[in-house]
């Protein structure tokens, strides 16, 4: 009699805890079940690098599944390093150097596109307005990028080259996206600056009479500098970790989808109510004016244009002798098939 009785409380026992192990396995809380992933941001104050941080704030990533962490630098070029040191998984930055890095056998891959135009723009120094009126009269003169090595660094190169000046002959300066580079205009220490919004619009809020040189905020603009669409910010990463980790990608690009969408079915005053106050800053109305100037910019697709792509290298094989040689399949430098995979899963056309 005691034998079945302690029979039966172990079988009890065990069904109790195999029961707890299936509540466990499958009500698990859903923060728990999340992968981790690290995306370094070449400049997360800026416009054109938006859609990454909004998403993170309509909570799209955990939706997908992600606990994602934002790593904010100084620009492009320090996200690249980032990842290629192994202290990033996923880049926020400008497709360009996916296209720059593969005549150096580096194999990066873009997956999801949100800035359909890059938003660079050529200011001049307000301190020398009236004193340089054109690109060439840029010859000589101290002009600052984001970072050395960074998308605004190329932008700057190619726009020289392109009127006829010798890039070896400007120097380049290296003073962020925000305050520092707005700062750095105001100042006079550098006599112009390839920069984005917000930083143009805070400083035309105070300089009324800024010297524009080339401005690529939207189609118009862009197809005058590139004679075609140019592809800015996008999602990408080494080839390698995009092809081992399909399901942190399709995550990814979800999440920057269904912000996408989002902020192309919102005002402007709802998008800037959903962004962390440090980004936002004191004064959000020259806020709100730049991101009025910044949505065009930005993705209804998600997906790469070849043409787009085609035209990256093309200016790069333009102003870069070793890209010019390395004979690049443009088309390995990204792919458009986790785009496709959420339009399908959503029942859309990818357009």
């Amino acid at each position: 009699m005691t034998t079945n009785i302690k029979t039966g409380l172990s079988r009890l026992f065990l069904a109790r805890l195999f029961l707890a192990g299936l509540f466990a396995l499958f009500f698990v809380h859903p923060a728990a079940a999340q992968t981790k992933v690290t995306i370094a941001i070449g400049g997360g104050a800026c416009l054109c690098y938006l859609p990454t941080v909004l998403a993170k704030q309509l909570g799209e990533y955990e939706k997908a599944g992600l606990a994602v962490e934002l790593v904010d630098l100084k620009g492009g070029s320090d996200a690249l390093k980032a990842v290629l040191g192994g202290s990033a998984d996923v880049v926020s930055g400008y497709f360009d150097h996916c296209v720059n890095l593969a005549a150096k056998k580096q194999e990066l891959q873009s997956f999801v596109v949100y800035d359909r135009y890059p938003g660079l723009v050529l200011v001049v120094s307000p301190k020398h307005t009236g004193k340089i009126t054109s690109i060439k009269d840029l010859a000589g003169k101290k002009v600052g990028v984001s970072a050395p090595g960074s998308s605004t660094d190329f932008f700057l190169k190619y726009q020289l080259k392109k009127n006829g000046l010798d890039p070896a002959g400007t120097s380049v300066i290296g003073v962020g996206l925000g305050a520092t580079a707005v700062a750095a205009m105001e100042q006079g220490q550098i006599e112009a600056a390839v920069m984005l919004d917000p930083a143009v619009t805070v400083l035309q809020g105070s300089h009324k009479d800024l010297t524009i040189l080339s401005d690529t905020r939207t189609q118009k603009d862009t197809l005058a500098v590139f004679s075609g669409e140019y592809p800015g910010g996008a999602l990408y990463s080494t080839t390698a970790w995009v092809k081992g980790h399909e399901k942190e990608v399709q995550g990814l690009t979800n999440a920057i989808m269904n912000t996408l969408k989002w902020i192309h079915s919102h005002t402007p005053e709802e998008i800037m109510a959903k962004m962390p106050e440090g980004i936002v800053g004191k004064d959000k109305e020259l806020y709100l004016a730049a991101l009025k100037n910044t949505l065009p910019m930005y993705s209804e697709t998600g997906l790469m244009d070849p043409k787009g792509a085609a035209a990256v290298l093309a200016v790069f094989s333009e102003g870069s002798p070793e890209v010019a040689k390395a004979n690049i399949d443009v088309s390995k430098t990204y792919t458009n098939k986790y785009v496709e995979q959420f339009a399908k899963t959503m029942g859309t056309n990818a357009k």
